[in-house]
């Protein structure tokens, strides 16, 4: 429990924080999910077209800060790795 008026306001915002990067790292592992499925689908134009909506998606999370840029970048290449790898 929180001792002072800040600290009471400090985890009011930790809170809200803490929801508003659920939902966004949500939304990403959506993105990712969806291009995936594209993928295992065989359709290769669907995929890239998933593809080019899921990189602005990662890429948001790479600029709030959520997810580490590394790991933005490992995603975005595996999955275009496996796009290219289609037939």
């Amino acid at each position: 429990m929180a001792n002072t008026k800040s600290a009471e306001k400090a985890a009011r915002q930790a809170e809200k924080h803490r929801a508003r990067n659920v939902a966004l790292r949500s939304r990403m592992r959506t993105a990712v999910r969806d291009v995936s499925t594209a993928i295992v689908g065989g359709d290769k134009s669907a995929a890239q077209a998933t593809y080019k909506t899921a990189i602005p998606v990662i890429d948001t999370l790479v600029n709030k800060r959520i997810i580490h840029r590394n790991k933005a970048a490992r995603h975005k290449s595996r999955l275009a790795a496996r796009i290219r790898a289609m037939q």
